[in-house]
């Protein structure tokens, strides 16, 4: 039986249409040429380099406030193919462009003659360094880029999802003033179909009364770890059910396990974990804890392994989020390409920045649309 790495090599590609005519040109009668991997030669060539992305509002959280964010954008290239990916870094990731640098420098693709051994090249890159999940999450979604446009085909569809199911995203609101907040929501009211809404300081309730002046949207909240008492998080809970609001993300501090457990249990809406989630060796712990977990590329090394965090969750019966950092449309697409298999999805962060070096996933009528491109569907503007 073919093994899965022979088996996307193989399977499918003289049909897989409009990705294929894109990458590998086309035969004689306009039929897509086919891909052959015995053809391929030569080596994988990394190269990157420090990006900062510019944010359209001073964005605030429980914990800071941000108008810009660093990021580091990365290509590898094979035989005239081009994969792209990048490592975004807000504060709260402790991450540097320095250290991102510094260990992109480290990596040495160059020792494997076959991009398709995913398994084996990014087990490699993860044991680089114990950390950096970002520059990890890079090579990453690079190497998904150059190997599915080598195939022909996006990701999603290697998958095997519908890229009809993708779902709502929400579009996030940050902490700010009364005439602030009135402003951003009448700007996406009328784009978006479900909002995104951080809380966690002292004016949760006026965040949302102002925003239901507006709207009556539904509304996730994410309060940042911002609540530190249990019975009060709860009481806020049920307040917040009451209007309107359709899921909580990380109530409490990520070392309140047991309060978190607690709030879990008695709560009306469901609880997703999100600071308290980073890879797929966290994800049996949270069983019982958290309603579901919320999976960000950033932060669990990738696509690769936020795939498989997406399918142990399921098997766990927990509910699944993906979600992203302020990011250009690159990291953002290769997020999406998990939507359709998740119950909600806040890939927003490329709509929140003023300089998106490509084009990629789509939000049409308030639905996350799939570009029908090979590998994460993103292409440089």
């Amino acid at each position: 039986m073919q093994n899965r790495r022979q088996f996307l090599k193989t399977a499918g590609l003289a049909t897989i249409g409009t990705g294929l005519a894109m990458s590998c040109g086309r035969a004689a009668g306009g039929r897509p040429e086919p891909f052959n991997v015995n053809k391929l030669s030569g080596k994988m060539k990394l190269s990157f380099f420090p990006y900062e992305l510019k944010l359209q509002h001073t964005f605030t959280v429980a914990s800071y406030s941000r108008n810009t964010t660093p990021d580091v954008q990365v290509k590898i290239e094979y035989d005239g193919y081009e994969g792209y990916g990048e490592a975004s870094m807000p504060p709260y990731l402790g991450q540097t462009v320095e250290g991102v640098t510094g260990f992109l420098q480290k990596v040495d693709l160059g020792r494997f003659k076959d991009p398709f051994q995913l398994d084996d090249i990014l087990t490699y890159v993860d044991g680089i360094d114990p950390g950096q999940p970002a520059a990890k999450a890079a090579v990453d979604i690079a190497l998904h880029d150059l190997t599915g446009k080598m195939i022909g085909a996006p990701w999603y569809r290697l998958w095997g999802y519908n890229p009809e199911k993708a779902p709502n995203t929400t579009f996030t609101i940050g902490i700010d003033t009364a005439d602030v907040v009135r402003e951003k929501t009448k700007e996406c009211a009328d784009k978006f179909n479900i909002l995104k809404v951080k809380v966690g300081l002292d004016n949760d309730k006026e965040m949302i009364e102002t925003i239901r002046e507006i709207t009556d949207l539904p509304i996730a909240v994410d309060a940042n770890q911002g609540w530190k008492d249990r019975r009060q998080a709860l009481d806020m809970i049920f307040w917040l059910k009451e209007h309107g609001i359709v899921m909580v993300e990380q109530p409490m501090p990520k070392e309140m396990i047991d309060d978190i457990a607690w709030i879990t249990e008695n709560s009306p809406l469901p609880i997703f974990a999100d600071e308290s989630i980073q890879r797929l060796k966290d994800v049996q712990a949270l069983k019982g804890v958290f309603s579901g977990i919320n999976i960000k590329l950033m932060k669990c090394t990738g696509m690769r392994e936020g795939h498989k965090m997406l399918e142990f969750a399921r098997g766990l019966g927990m509910k699944v989020m993906v979600g992203c950092m302020t990011e250009t449309s690159c990291a953002t697409s290769a997020a999406a390409q998990l939507s359709p298999a998740v119950d909600f999805a806040d890939l927003d962060g490329n709509l929140l920045i003023a300089n998106d070096r490509f084009d990629g996933v789509k939000v049409v009528n308030g639905k996350l649309t799939l570009p029908d491109r090979p590998g994460i569907g993103a292409v440089l503007l």
